[in-house]
């Protein structure tokens, strides 16, 4: 049995990833590290709880003599770091947090591992040879796109917003482990999720809770921001492959191809709303959509470009965002 320490895994999509590995490799044991911030929810892991291949602790990953000690009890084997500050309003008002989380707790988690399964700067501990770190990222330490274009793995990092300077920092550091020390590590940057049990502060949630409880449903600006929607089992599917069968020092974009205005994704939800769980004066939860002051420095489009890990590894998406936001809005609808 081999051990993962899983950083992150009560949010929301280390906690689904979480369940997908542990159903699909029975050859692991998890511990997940989670500090239980605001965003983190145990009830996300309720279906685990019983697994006997399933550690949890509470604990900070910028904590290096507890991080020390659990590479100590559990030898781990692999690391899928997904902890993060990610929310990007936040980091607008309270930078602090992300830097010290993401760029902070991201060295220190990277540094034991170092220390843990190398020798010297490319020089493998006996029995340490297949050991990976895999570095969860984002789209948005690429900035912002035109009308036209993708993002690729080689595209210039530009980020926008502390929270994305933050990961872009993060994923620099990880890079330079490989390249410097010669540590097995692999980053994925993937592109907006939903899906079950993301926090209700993000996009979709906050569409779906105002509308069934009445109140105006915000959009920021004119709505016309662009993003590429993953269903995040398909996200979960997708790192899994990277962490199994991605090449040692790569990055690996994972999206959707599902670009949706924010105008689109409000529209079709209360579409479905209107169908599923319509009102009882029978006025379409359209009319309670709200156009509210831009965000600062909101980035206009993202896209991915997943051809990558598409031909190399062979993933793809299951869901498209039409089937996808179905599940999503059910979910939700009974969650509420």
């Amino acid at each position: 049995m081999k051990n993962l320490l899983v950083t992150g895994g009560a949010g929301f999509i280390g906690s689904n990833f979480v369940t997908h590995f542990l159903e699909t490799h029975p050859d692991y044991a998890i511990v997940n590290l989670d500090l239980l911030t605001y965003a983190g929810n145990l009830e996300n892991l309720k279906e685990v709880e019983g697994n006997d291949r399933y550690t949890f602790v509470q604990g900070d990953i910028c904590d290096r003599a507890m991080v020390e000690s659990l590479f100590d009890k559990y030898d781990f084997s692999g690391v899928i770091h997904f902890a993060a500050e990610s929310h990007v309003d936040n980091s607008i008002h309270g930078p602090e947090a992300f830097i010290r989380t993401n760029i902070n707790g991201t060295f220190t988690l990277i540094d034991v591992a170092r220390n843990r399964w190398l020798i010297k700067p490319h020089q493998v501990k006996p029995g340490y040879a297949e050991n990976r770190f895999l570095h969860v990222s984002t789209d948005e330490v690429y900035g912002t796109l035109g009308k036209t274009g993708l993002f690729t793995e080689k595209t210039p990092y530009a980020p926008n917003s502390p929270y994305s300077a933050s990961k872009a920092s993060s994923d620099m550091l990880v890079r330079s482990y490989f390249h410097t020390y010669g540590l097995n590590v692999v980053t994925t940057n993937c592109s907006n999720n939903y899906g079950p049990k993301q926090h209700g502060e993000k996009l979709i949630p906050t569409i779906i809770r105002n509308a069934v409880q009445g109140n105006p449903i915000p959009i920021y600006g004119d709505g016309e921001n662009i993003r590429d929607w993953l269903f995040v089992n398909d996200h979960c599917k997708g790192i899994a492959l990277a962490f199994e069968k991605g090449r040692s020092g790569e990055t690996y974009n994972i999206g959707g191809r599902n670009e949706r205005t924010n105008n689109h994704i409000v529209q079709t939800i209360c579409e479905i709303l209107d169908k599923s769980h319509p009102r009882k004066d029978g006025i379409s939860y359209k009319e309670q959509i709200t156009y509210v002051e831009d965000r600062a420095g909101h980035d206009r489009r993202y896209a991915i470009d997943a051809t990558k890990i598409e031909t190399e590894l062979g993933w793809k998406a299951d869901e498209n965002f039409e089937t996808g936001i179905l599940k999503t809005v059910d979910w939700y609808l009974s969650d509420y």
